[in-house]
């Protein structure tokens, strides 16, 4: 999947970040993803933190809707 360019943000989204927000669109859990993406929920928490931070948002939810807003999922 390809990068995303975040607007205002010097680095883009990687694909993998936008697989993440498309599940959590979806409202799988933590441990929901973390069996779809084979990993560990730890591993879906700090990725979450990292998205939101990359996104300038503060929530998994605001991530989803600038995710949403930005045709991204």
């Amino acid at each position: 999947m390809p990068e995303a360019a975040v607007p205002g943000r010097a680095g883009p989204i990687s694909g993998e970040d936008v697989l993440l927000l498309s599940l959590l669109a979806r409202g799988l859990l933590v441990e929901q993803i973390a069996r779809e993406l084979v990993t560990s929920p730890r591993t879906v928490r700090r990725r979450t933190a990292s998205v939101c931070s990359a996104l300038g948002v503060r929530t998994p939810v605001e991530a989803v809707v600038w995710a949403v807003r930005n045709d991204l999922v």
